[in-house]
């Protein structure tokens, strides 16, 4: 089995891709960037990142491929939730589409499993779809594939209307870190997560905020999951709203 990860809404996370670039003011503080730089700095840069040159092959974050780890889901025989690409993007564009269809492949083989696709690059998800037809039967993604978007303030709210056109069973924001107010039309959505921004260097996430997506989700009827107020550790400042816990989730796929 695997070893469970830490974060409240998933089991285990999946990495056959490392590494990613900034996009928006949610990348700043990247957790992920920061564990590449030191806890992990030494492993991700004995592998040859994709696009190799002096400047990649020095940087820990720069994107790498893990053919090795394409097949641990097939192995985990109890069905899990699945945080895919925890440390990058499935749909980053350095990542070829062979390699991002392999993943697929996987995820529509072991569909006892439930797989959380969170990207950045909405618009690049739906290409691939277009693109890889086949593998779905022309179908929209299965329930037991989450796909997702990150949108931590109204500059990439854009990306939720992305997020819309691709055909999906189940599609869910993260709001993580959310570092300012949002106005969420959330038609087409069924999960909602927020959570704000841990580390040493991290910005503010207030409480109204918070509410305010927890009332929309609530009077949408979509799924709330408040995940840490953020702080010093991410666990520092507790996962309490207004005296409650928000652990709210879709559905999970048939075996899961």
């Amino acid at each position: 089995m695997p070893q469970h990860s830490g974060i409240e809404w998933t089991d285990v996370t999946w990495n056959p891709v490392t590494g990613c670039t900034r996009v928006s003011a949610g990348c700043d503080n990247c957790y992920a960037a920061t564990l590449a730089n030191r806890l992990l700095k030494d492993a991700y840069l004995a592998r040859l990142p994709i696009i190799d040159s002096d400047i990649t092959r020095h940087d820990p974050f720069a994107v790498r491929l893990w053919p090795e780890r394409l097949d641990a889901p097939l192995r985990w025989r109890d069905p899990l939730v699945i945080f895919v690409n925890s440390m990058s993007d499935v749909f980053h564009a350095d990542v070829p589409n062979e390699f991002t269809r392999r993943m697929f492949e996987v995820m529509m083989e072991a569909s006892w499993h439930t797989f959380q696709v969170l990207t950045k690059r909405p618009s690049r998800a739906l290409r691939f779809w277009k693109k890889n037809q086949d593998l779905f039967d022309g179908r929209p993604i299965p329930k037991h594939i989450w796909l997702g978007t990150s949108v931590e303030n109204q500059d990439v709210v854009h990306r939720i209307d992305q997020l819309r056109t691709v055909p999906s069973a189940v599609r869910f924001l993260s709001c993580e870190p959310l570092i300012g107010p949002l106005s969420l039309d959330l038609d087409g959505m069924h999960w909602v997560i927020v959570g704000g921004e841990s580390g040493p260097i991290r910005r503010e996430m207030k409480p109204e905020w918070v509410t305010a997506i927890r009332d929309d989700s609530v009077r949408a009827g979509v799924p709330f999951f408040f995940k840490q107020w953020g702080g010093r550790t991410p666990k520092a400042g507790g996962r309490e709203l207004e005296g409650a816990l928000w652990d709210e989730m879709p559905e999970r796929a048939v075996g899961s």
